[in-house]
């Protein structure tokens, strides 16, 4: 559970109390017995079933919806108070909006729907003769109903909204990386045709030589099929698919520039040699560093040191990117940008981590086989 979460449980429970304080103290001095305590029961259960929305939208709604329908019942057999009381109407509202946010269209509609129907013909139907006040608390636990649902709807829209934004950035940037794809093709295609122009001139001159030839040519088509498959597989539009930059990979440029535009140094290191890596790693090591250095900029305007660091081993290539700053940092920096470097590092068998530093700041880390 996230601490936006656990504020808006604590927040859910806190009202919750006051409610069915500030119901059961009139009621008990007013009406005399224990007329008060069924709806304490009812409104305590419903919110607390409420706590529980995120684990089980669906069946905490339908156990909320039972709680009323049986306050509702009670207080009509009982000669109870109206109900839903405040607190009730409160638990069942928190409970349609979890429903209209996370449920599937149908079941959604058809758990608010029943939710409005108790909420609004509740306090009329558990009403008695002697009771006052019926359609002002129906009038109230429709508003409650009215601020739930239309909470629930706002947050689903938001959600489908950024997946159709992530969506968008996948689709664009694999546009790019077809362009890549065409990059790597072309050079490792060249590579082949050069060592077979030379295995003819072998052939002529020292045939003996002619099979080391034509195994560097089978060598060299088959570095040209790995690459081609990772990239393809990048491309596919799959839910695991990962977007990929087509910018050079000359990062000693790159943090220059951001060196000259944000005016504050970077401390660089990176390994002797690079030679040996393949394009696809390259261009996902650069991808790391830019969109890295970006949320930097975004994010840390306070940061004193930065620090880039690329090193490689036999197995794999490590990319560190860390700041200093001493304010808080989203947990997702970048939006859409850590959506991009994650899908891409895994696609590439690799792993990513981003998150606070001690003793503070904001580090990125990502390991990607060799």
């Amino acid at each position: 559970m996230t601490g936006r979460n656990r504020t808006a449980d604590a927040a859910l429970a806190a009202g919750g109390a006051v409610l069915l304080a500030a119901t059961a103290v009139p009621l008990a001095a007013s009406w005399g017995g224990l007329y008060w305590l069924p709806g304490l029961l009812a409104g305590a259960a419903v919110v607390g079933t409420a706590l529980l929305r995120r684990r089980a939208p669906f069946a905490t709604a339908v156990a909320g919806l039972l709680g009323g329908v049986l306050a509702v019942a009670a207080a009509r057999t009982g000669g109870f108070p109206v109900e839903p009381q405040p607190a009730l109407a409160l638990g069942l509202a928190v409970l349609t909006g979890g429903a209209v946010r996370r449920l599937d269209p149908p079941r959604a509609a058809v758990l608010a729907g029943a939710a409005l129907l108790v909420l609004a013909a509740g306090p009329l139907l558990s009403a008695r003769a002697t009771s006052g006040g019926a359609t002002a608390v129906a009038v109230a636990d429709v508003l409650a109903w009215v601020a739930g649902a239309g909470g629930g709807l706002w947050l689903r829209l938001i959600a489908v909204r950024r997946q159709e934004l992530a969506s968008a950035v996948r689709r664009e940037e694999r546009l790019v990386l077809a362009r890549e794809l065409h990059d790597v093709v072309a050079h490792h295609v060249t590579g082949i045709v050069v060592q077979a122009q030379a295995a003819r001139v072998v052939a002529r001159r020292r045939p003996e030589r002619l099979e080391e030839s034509i195994r560097g040519i089978e060598e060299a088509g088959s570095e040209a099929l790995t690459a081609m498959r990772r990239i393809v597989g990048l491309l596919r539009d799959t839910a695991d698919a990962a977007p990929a930059s087509g910018a050079t990979e000359r990062l000693d440029e790159l943090v220059r520039r951001f060196e000259a535009g944000e005016a504050r140094a970077v401390r660089l290191e990176l390994p002797a040699a690079t030679t040996a890596w393949a394009p696809e790693l390259t261009s996902t090591v650069y991808r790391i560093v830019q969109e890295s250095l970006t949320n930097v900029a975004r994010h840390a305007e306070r940061a004193g040191t930065v620090s880039v660091r690329v090193t490689e081993s036999p197995a794999d290539v490590t990319v560190a990117v860390t700041d200093d700053a001493r304010a808080a940092r989203p947990v997702k920096p970048g939006g859409f940008g850590l959506i991009g470097m994650r899908e891409r590092v895994e696609a590439l068998g690799g792993q990513l981590q981003a998150g606070p530093r001690e003793p503070h700041g904001w580090a990125v880390v990502a390991r990607l086989p060799r």
